[in-house]
């Protein structure tokens, strides 16, 4: 072996910026080996022509790449260099994203502290009447909630040709949890269609039909940028607070109702409705009637439309 084209540990450590203990991390994982290792003294020592690849290493890392994906690309089985740039490329669009998601959640936190987030959402509550409704469901989070959507709905309407089902209502989505960056729950697309028409048959594996039962729903209504990820969580904040403000008991998931959708999340068209099932008040909440007939809670005069404050 020809050691004069070799760079021990210490000085090729000196050159790529990567420490000895980093090195030895990456030779046991295979991301970098070593050209020779003495097998007397078990001394690395590294090629010349490395230096360049373990800067690339040490800059991916600094990019949070994890080390599997790392060795994967550098391996070559990604495409070569035609691969690498555009997994690097993919990366970066994924940061812009991450960053983009961070600095519209600091502006809500920022508007909800100076504000308070009820200024900005308007809660009303609706009676929802009982639907038969078309579902398909899949758990995920926000960053495969748009294809699932598409795909699902796309579905469901060529199901619906077949009938043909009459629909009866928008389209809406319904959250069993949190659906963000960092959380799975159960998602499911929803249908309403006529229960005395057409019936669907031949449903596709993983689509239902299911009752949902009429409801009391408190609401509010968001647009345009309002509408996309994550500016909308703060509508949902905001209905989630005026629950529990208010002493009405959580009963379903929440959902999400388009009103008016153009295709595009972010479209100044775009009209969404959050909507979140709600039971009695909790605690000792007085009920009477009134010489009209109409039950009043708690100072709340629930009319066969809607509910509203006295």
């Amino acid at each position: 072996m020809d050691r004069r084209n070799l760079l021990p540990i210490g000085q090729f450590s000196q050159a790529s910026g990567l420490s000895v203990t980093a090195l030895r991390h990456y030779d046991a994982s295979g991301v970098l080996v070593p050209a020779f290792v003495d097998p007397v003294s078990g001394y690395r020592y590294f090629r010349r022509d490395q230096v360049r690849t373990a800067q690339s290493i040490r800059a991916m890392r600094q990019l949070d790449i994890p080390v599997e994906e790392v060795r994967r690309l550098l391996g070559g089985g990604s495409g070569g260099e035609e691969g690498l740039v555009a997994a690097l490329q993919a990366h970066l669009r994924a940061a812009e994203r991450r960053l983009e998601v961070q600095r519209s959640l600091v502006h809500g936190l920022l508007g909800r502290l100076t504000e308070g987030v009820e200024m900005t959402h308007h809660v009303t509550v609706r009676r929802g009447a009982a639907e038969r409704i078309l579902v398909r469901g899949a758990t995920l989070d926000n960053s495969g909630l748009d294809a699932f959507l598409r795909g699902a709905y796309q579905e469901m309407y060529e199901v619906g040709g077949r009938g043909p089902l009459t629909f009866t209502g928008p389209a809406f989505v319904r959250f069993h949890g949190v659906c963000d960056d960092e959380n799975e729950t159960l998602v499911e697309a929803c249908l309403p269609f006529w229960e005395d028409g057409a019936q669907p048959t031949d449903l596709p594996e993983g689509m239902i039909v299911r009752e949902l039962p009429e409801s009391t729903l408190a609401c509010t209504e968001i647009e345009g940028a309002a509408a996309a990820f994550p500016q909308i969580l703060g509508a949902y904040d905001a209905v989630a607070n005026w629950i529990t403000e208010h002493g009405f008991a959580f009963a379903g998931p929440a959902r999400m109702i388009y009103r008016r959708w153009t295709g595009t999340p972010d479209a100044p068209g775009n009209r969404l409705e959050i909507a979140w099932p709600i039971d009695e008040p909790t605690g000792d909440w007085v009920e009477s009637c009134g010489s009209d007939g109409r039950s009043t809670r708690h100072g709340w005069q629930l009319t066969a439309g809607a509910v509203s404050p006295q």
